[in-house]
């Protein structure tokens, strides 16, 4: 009887134990390119974007084993916004960094584990200020959004998953402080950010 009893008391400790274990954070590093769309405003402004290419460090928390919390920082090299205001032409060089936060949603398909997400977000909008930039005086723009995407997990090992997703970043067409450049539009649909990259789990 003692046996038994002992037995059921490692297993119960056992149970216990293995779920502290498992993974409940992950972090992981991507390549990102963000595409524009073209934008026509009512204020007779249009505005093209070449592709923007860059990182995105994301940060996920296992509330259970499908709801996660991610915090995400990303950040292109250099991409150029032409604004076309007739008869002027004007260029921008830019970087964009994104400050966002999301609540995830996976299914888990044993090693292939789809997921959703969407939360608010903070885009920041800085202009280079070299030769490719053909108007003064241009400032940093702040824009409040959100962010949206859905993709898919593979996992490689129990520490490793490649990462891919398809993002979409809702805000504003940034002016860059100047008002001939204001469109007084939302980027439409949305800008497309295609994802991949490598997570760590621990």
């Amino acid at each position: 009887m003692k046996k038994i009893v002992l037995i059921a008391f490692l297993a119960a400790l056992s149970a216990a134990v293995c779920p502290a274990q498992e993974s409940r954070q992950d972090i992981s590093l991507s390549g990102t390119s963000l595409i524009e769309p073209f934008t026509a405003s009512t204020t007779d402004v249009q505005v093209h974007a070449s592709p923007a290419y860059g990182a995105l460090l994301s940060y996920r928390f296992m509330m259970t084993p499908t709801s996660a919390l991610e915090a995400n920082y990303g950040i292109t090299y250099q991409n150029s916004f032409s604004y076309f205001a007739n008869p002027n032409h004007y260029q921008i060089l830019a970087r964009t960094q994104e400050i966002s936060a999301a609540y995830v949603h996976s299914f888990v398909y044993k090693d292939f584990n789809p997921f959703v997400e969407a939360g608010p977000g903070a885009f920041i909008f800085l202009p280079i200020l070299n030769t490719g930039t053909t108007t003064q005086f241009t400032r940093q723009q702040v824009e409040v959004g959100g962010i949206w995407g859905a993709g898919f997990a593979y996992e490689v090992s129990p520490s490793f998953d490649i990462r891919a997703e398809y993002r979409g970043l809702i805000t504003k067409v940034p002016e860059f402080g100047q008002s001939q450049l204001a469109t007084k539009r939302w980027f439409k649909p949305w800008i497309s950010e295609p994802v991949i990259g490598v997570a760590y789990h621990f």
